[in-house]
């Protein structure tokens, strides 16, 4: 065994402090920015055109039925101890009004609406709902928009369903799907999605159907966690490429440009940043959750686990928090980041 298989294991197993994790993943964020050529305009360019070249020879999406392994098909119980109270599993908004985690959720959901455009009567596809953060949310407050949810969890297609029964929101169909087969005869008037663009690996495909799904006039919103300069796959090809393979198999991290390279048809309207600091502070608002709930989550993860395999389970996402806390927080959150893009289509 290695010693970074020899560390990893010992992590995973809840023997190292979060000091030297924290250590480590701020370590595999300088190795990742040298591989990025951040600091050579010319070696970085000629990346960009070699990921597009692969990428653009790609199905939409790789690898999807094991990333909904990694996130989706874990029982909701665990997202509603970890999450806050919308159980939005994406990037919360941290301005100077808030002071915990639901009310980030609120923040950032009421700022993705009004992003998007998003108006009463409209008729919605949102792809990637994820628990039905945004669905629910959007149904709520537009009673008499028609929304349609994509998920490829059955789980989570069942949780939102019942949600929305529960809170009387007639108005929103949820369908589940693998991306790379969903497609519709209906046209939408907006076309929403919060970070599952980035479990897509050919991106002007994907955009080439969005146009077609779209009204004359009709907008696509998309919220994407992105790096500054340059875009690249997750892929296991090392031992240190924990995220890759635990996490986010078949995953992308897209570059903050990418899209206005391959939108196609679609013409960019406006787009908005938020600094990774708030991605960094939504995850290490998770982590305090799970600290908080570790009995509870251990007895969860036992239902399907063996005890060692339920440890295991438990400190692999504390691992995940803090990578994802170290990672968006790195430079003050201006080397990864949350980017909000609004296209229209003509």
């Amino acid at each position: 065994m290695s010693l970074t298989d020899l560390f990893i294991d010992l992590a995973e197993r809840g023997f190292v402090p979060d000091f030297l994790i924290r250590a480590g993943i701020r370590k595999l964020c300088r190795k990742r920015l040298l591989q990025c050529r951040v600091d050579d305009c010319e070696a970085n360019a000629e990346l960009a055109e070699q990921y597009l070249q692969s990428v653009d020879q790609s199905p939409l999406a790789v690898l999807t039925e094991k990333a909904n392994e990694q996130h989706y098909e874990v029982p909701s119980d665990f997202y509603q101890m970890v999450l806050g109270k919308n159980l939005k599993y994406s990037c919360c908004h941290f301005d100077d009004s808030v002071s915990d985690l639901s009310m980030a959720e609120d923040r950032s959901l009421a700022l993705t609406c009004e992003h998007a455009d998003l108006h009463d009567g409209q008729r919605i596809l949102e792809l990637g709902c994820g628990w039905g953060s945004l669905s629910l949310w959007m149904a709520a407050n537009f009673p008499g928009a028609r929304i349609t949810s994509v998920s490829n969890s059955h789980s989570q297609r069942e949780y939102i369903i019942s949600e929305a029964k529960s809170r009387n929101l007639p108005n929103l169909e949820v369908v589940t799907a693998d991306v790379n087969v969903f497609s519709t005869k209906e046209n939408f008037e907006r076309v929403v999605s919060v970070e599952m663009f980035e479990h897509v690996r050919n991106h002007r495909g994907l955009f080439r159907s969005i146009h077609d799904w779209l009204e004359p006039g009709g907008k696509l919103f998309t919220h994407v966690f992105c790096h500054r300069s340059t875009s690249y796959p997750f892929v296991v090809e090392g031992e240190d490429d924990w995220m890759s393979r635990h996490f986010f198999s078949g995953g992308t991290m897209p570059a903050d440009e990418l899209f206005l390279r391959i939108c196609g048809k679609l013409e960019l309207e406006r787009r908005w940043r938020w600094s990774g600091e708030h991605y960094a502070k939504t995850a290490e608002a998770w982590l305090r959750n799970t600290d908080r709930n570790q009995t509870d989550i251990l007895d969860l993860f036992a239902g399907e686990l063996s005890a060692k395999e339920a440890l295991r389970a438990f400190h692999r996402w504390r691992i995940f928090f803090l990578a994802c806390s170290e990672t968006f927080g790195l430079h003050k959150g201006q080397e990864w980041w949350v980017s909000h893009y609004l296209f229209k289509k003509p």
